[in-house]
């Protein structure tokens, strides 16, 4: 899992990986992050960071979802 700060120390073309969705072959779904990570001044807990998948899949990684994303695939694979 993705902490609060690993979250924040990303940068623009960093792979994450999917804790749940895997792709055909079993291997756990990687997005890019694909922007730069947005914070608030009045909570620091909350944070916003655009992802890509692919051609068309874009998303949001949010500080509600970082429990199923991992940084690396084997983290990935076991959770």
């Amino acid at each position: 899992m993705i902490t609060l700060e690993q979250a924040k120390g990303l940068q623009i073309g960093q792979v994450i990986y999917h804790a749940i969705y895997r792709n055909a072959d079993g291997t756990p779904q990687c997005w890019r992050v694909n922007g730069k990570v947005k914070t608030w001044k009045r909570d620091s807990n909350r944070i916003r960071i655009p992802l890509k998948r692919g051609l068309y899949n874009h998303g949001y990684l949010d500080e509600r979802s970082l429990g199923i994303t991992c940084l690396t695939e084997e983290e990935a694979l076991q959770g």
